[in-house]
């Protein structure tokens, strides 16, 4: 089982109207994080968490490299593979320009899709054109991953 992992609105929580918690930079956190003030944001027992959940973790990010050198150290996660975005217009009809990508990538094996962005048109684009399951779940941008996003996750893996 395929996961894959934005970062910002998904593991970095923005645009809330309140104070964020902010966490000291764990043991494993890369030298260059300091570099990266919003990395304070992310709460490093995601990684142990996303990593428990037994899927292959994917970066799905506009991060891209920096996903490896700064975030995954901060979660305690190895280097992960990274989708490679493709240089196109705008999808039409509303779709996300990640989402086309995305159901190619696994090439029909099972997938999960964290982000803060995922439609409803997402979805059925995913349904009509994926051969495999697929959960497209819609992380809260203000608060990230949360207790309540890791029970959706575990009992659709269940």
């Amino acid at each position: 089982m395929l996961l894959f992992l934005d970062v910002d609105g998904t593991l970095l929580p923005f645009g809330a109207d309140r104070p964020y918690p902010l966490y000291e930079a764990p043991a494993t956190a890369s030298a260059g994080s300091a570099e990266h003030p919003l990395l304070a944001r992310i709460d490093p027992a995601l990684g142990p968490r996303l990593a428990a959940l037994g899927c292959a973790l994917v970066w799905a990010t506009t991060w891209m490299d920096d996903a490896n050198a700064y975030v995954a150290p901060w979660l305690g996660l190895p280097p992960l593979p990274l989708v490679d975005w493709p240089d196109e217009d705008e999808p039409p009809g509303g779709l996300h320009w990640k989402t086309r990508p995305l159901v190619d990538w696994p090439a029909g094996r099972p997938f999960i899709w964290l982000d803060d962005e995922i439609t409803g048109r997402d979805r059925a684009f995913t349904q009509a054109h994926h051969r495999g399951r697929a959960l497209l779940h819609r992380v809260d941008h203000r608060l990230g991953l949360t207790e309540r996003d890791f029970d959706v996750l575990e009992a659709w893996l269940g």
